[in-house]
């Protein structure tokens, strides 16, 4: 079993920036996949950014360029900071842990308004 709780969401004007955190506890697996997703009201969930353990990094093109994922194996964290937000960004934003098995958090809203 595999817990995620994500903190760092909020309200913030266009153009500004967040960071979102995750972190993993409980049966930690050597080679695993975490990334961020999110769902917006009325869409379906879609793939933010994914790094594996090895930080090899993959983007949806819609965040290319303005979205960086990273993380810490030491502290079994993966982290987004999130600059240039757009209202298109608004959504709920879930952390996975995927390693076979997928495992998700909780969410954190994310809110892009002026």
């Amino acid at each position: 079993q595999v817990q995620l709780v994500e903190s760092g969401g909020g309200l913030v004007q266009p153009g500004g920036s967040l960071r979102l955190s995750c972190v993993a506890s409980g049966i930690i697996s050597r080679f695993n996949v975490m990334g961020w997703y999110r769902q917006a009201p009325g869409r379906q969930r879609e793939m933010v950014a994914t790094i594996t353990k090895v930080s090899i990094a993959n983007y949806a093109d819609s965040v290319k360029g303005r979205f960086t994922i990273s993380r810490d194996n030491a502290k079994n964290t993966v982290y987004l900071q999130m600059n240039s937000l757009e209202p298109e960004d608004t959504a709920v934003y879930y952390c996975r842990y995927s390693a076979g098995d997928n495992y998700w958090g909780q969410g954190t809203q994310v809110t892009v308004s002026s």
